[in-house]
């Protein structure tokens, strides 16, 4: 998607449309469609800002429920976001997003993957998730290894909900300045 169409416009597209602007601004995610798509049609939004608080909200109700099905369906939505570094990143948004993270030497470039794989075993089904926003690689890898050393789901649930909203409302302005 090269730019979000006007958020006036948005209950009245089609649902391919609606489902490419909650890719541009998150990742592709089926499970975030279908928890998402009925909003973006029957809800107007006064701006993109409310449309991400929206699925923000939403994405938070499921993080609080006592129901296993509703955390599983969160964690495929958080998961739906590519490993920090990694070579083959699906949206073009990412791969912008992660370009300086790919810079550097192989030894930082095997620690980054080391650390993906050691998130991914503290918390399966999730992959880690920031608003990388200008950081270099060494104060991402150190954020990372904090959250592992935490290790509460709970919390990494909270704050990957709020990196995805961080890095969806940073997307809405680069989409409509396009």
């Amino acid at each position: 998607m090269a730019s979000l169409p006007s958020i006036s416009d948005v209950p009245s597209l089609s649902t391919t449309q609606r489902a490419g602007i909650l890719d541009a601004l998150f990742e592709p995610c089926t499970a975030l469609h279908t928890l998402s798509l009925d909003p973006l049609r029957t809800e107007k939004f006064p701006s993109y800002n409310d449309l991400i608080a929206s699925v923000g909200a939403q994405l938070t109700e499921l993080s609080e429920s006592p129901s296993i099905s509703d955390t599983r369906w969160l964690d495929k939505i958080l998961g739906a976001h590519p490993r920090l570094g990694e070579k083959k990143v699906d949206s073009a948004q990412s791969q912008a997003e992660q370009a300086q993270l790919n810079t550097g030497g192989n030894e930082e470039a095997e620690k980054l993957q080391k650390l993906n794989e050691e998130y991914e075993r503290t918390f399966p089904g999730l992959k880690y998730v920031v608003f990388v926003n200008g950081r270099s690689r060494p104060v991402i890898m150190h954020n990372m290894q904090q959250r592992i050393d935490r290790g509460n789901i709970r919390l990494e649930r909270a704050e990957g909900i709020q990196a995805m909203c961080d890095i969806a409302a940073d997307r809405a302005i680069k989409l409509h300045q396009a």
